[in-house]
């Protein structure tokens, strides 16, 4: 028997069955005379015995999530801050060409997880970095735990970033503070500390990531009234900002000033390029990253099994999938070529004072705040990894590890004021290796040639698709460095 072709999930309940009836029958066939065969019985006893506590040690318990929350917390892993910058990069690509995009990426995305759990299957391994330690070793394992490791401090120091810069604007506009009034409940860095003890630490102290799928059904919920709002603010702002242009010339001996409409900057364009168009598409590649948390996930599914999961996946791409469309093309025919990186900076030019603006602002910090825990599992799950594998869930290994992290990331949010450009550098490297890249080489190296040889049709693909993240690193970093050297600053985000 190899352990190799054993499914996951109901598998392991059948094959509980198939062994002790396997035993009993050997028992009932043995005649009275047959002690000879006692030890062979014995030694095959011990054997499929082993060969059942193997498998069922490779979930740490049988999934209770159900499909529903599955989807909430894959999806709050999909939603990131990039979507305050899809109607930007919009206008530097056009309509048709942001859509052929978007649906490019969210395939991409889609067959990325299904090579993912196509792995998983076939070792009955529901970790990343043990998929990494099946595929290349040790090496293979740090690696993954490593670019994991990088990612998702850079999501959640990137989320922290938007509650130290945005919540204090949030309360002084409702205390109706005309400037900072130099009060402690106005400090950024204040402020961060406390959602993360009193908000963040608790939901990261959950047990099972499972358990999340409330909060992360409300961020969902929040991000939905965002959606709402953007829709709702096209209908009542005119071509953006009535922007006009002055033009002041000398005619008939008088000073003329002549005014009118920049009827370009109230135009769609289906088409355009400009200096920022090849930044839309890392935007819009790192907006579909959650690879580290669909393993997670997978393994506190209820009735696991890889259509199951890979249709948790699907569900969830094709609803962030709509609220990415809908919310660039809103925000885009709202404010045309005006449109800021961060689209709710641009709602303040029409009216700073707007409480629906203001009402959206909180949402979206609500939204990010409750996103922090999800990403935070795969992390401690990362470190477990590499530092105790084999090692049983101990509280105060889980919380330490959480606390640790919460401290780690708040500390660069306080004390390194500027450092957008190695969120840059990192997330132009983590996220195609943990979209395109891992997950390619991991399946070329874990299916058995001979069930799928290296000139297969799906080996071919996932080479091809690993070429495609070297690609989109490349052409990412080389963005940054130009960045770097003309202006000194870099556009490239990450998550």
């Amino acid at each position: 028997m190899e352990l190799d072709n054993l499914g996951d999930g109901e598998d392991a309940h059948m094959l509980n069955g198939s062994v002790s009836e396997s035993l009993n029958t050997d028992r009932l066939n043995m005649e009275d005379g047959d002690e000879a065969e006692e030890p062979a019985l014995e030694e095959r006893e011990r054997f499929l015995s082993h060969v059942v506590a193997q498998k069922s040690n490779f979930t740490d318990f049988e999934g209770k999530t159900s499909f529903g929350m599955s989807v909430f917390n894959l999806s709050n892993a999909i939603m990131g801050s990039g979507i305050l910058g899809l109607a930007y990069a919009m206008s530097n690509t056009g309509i048709i060409l942001f859509v052929i995009l978007l649906i490019s990426i969210a395939l991409l995305s889609s067959y990325s997880i299904h090579l993912l759990l196509k792995c998983s299957g076939v070792v009955g391994i529901r970790a990343y970095e043990q998929l990494g330690l099946r595929a290349f070793g040790t090496g293979g394992k740090i690696l993954a735990a490593t670019i994991i490791t990088m990612h998702n401090v850079g999501a959640m120091s990137s989320y922290l970033y938007i509650i130290k810069y945005e919540l204090p604007l949030v309360i002084q506009t409702f205390m109706g503070l005309t400037s900072n009034s130099g009060a402690w409940y106005m400090n950024g860095n204040y402020l961060i500390i406390i959602v993360s003890v009193l908000i963040i630490l608790p939901l990261a102290l959950m047990k099972h990531l499972g358990y999340l799928g409330y909060t992360s059904g409300f961020s969902l919920t929040c991000m939905v009234f965002f959606l709402c709002s953007v829709i709702y603010k096209y209908s009542v702002i005119p071509c953006p900002l009535n922007t006009t242009i002055t033009v002041d010339h000398y005619t008939n001996g008088h000073n003329v000033t002549e005014k009118w409409k920049d009827e370009d900057n109230c135009t769609a364009k289906l088409f355009t390029g400009n200096s920022q168009t090849a930044y839309s598409i890392p935007i819009v590649a790192f907006a579909f990253v959650c690879h580290p948390e669909v393993l997670p996930i997978y393994t506190e599914l209820r009735r696991a099994s890889k259509s199951r999961m890979q249709n948790v996946a699907n569900v969830s791409i094709f609803a962030m999938f709509i609220m990415y469309l809908l919310t660039a093309v809103f925000g885009y025919l709202t404010f045309y070529g005006n449109v800021e990186t961060e689209m709710l900076h641009t709602y303040n030019k029409v009216d700073p004072l707007d409480k629906l603006v203001l009402s959206v602002r909180l949402a979206v910090l609500v939204a990010v705040t409750l996103t922090v825990p999800v990403v935070l599992f795969p992390i401690r799950r990362a470190i477990q990894q590499l530092l105790c594998p084999m090692a049983d869930f101990k509280w105060w290994r889980h919380i330490v590890i959480a606390v640790v992290l919460l401290i780690a990331v708040n500390f660069l949010v306080i004390f390194v004021p500027n450092i957008k450009d190695i969120f840059g550098v990192i997330g132009a490297t983590s996220a195609p290796s943990l979209i395109f890249i891992l997950p390619s080489i991991f399946y070329i190296r874990i299916v058995p040639n001979d069930k799928e040889p290296l000139r297969s049709r799906p080996k071919i693909q996932a080479a091809v698709f690993a070429f495609l993240g070297f690609i989109f690193m490349i052409v990412s970093l080389s963005f940054i460095i130009v960045d770097w050297v003309t202006t000194g600053k870099s556009n490239v985000g990450g998550h």
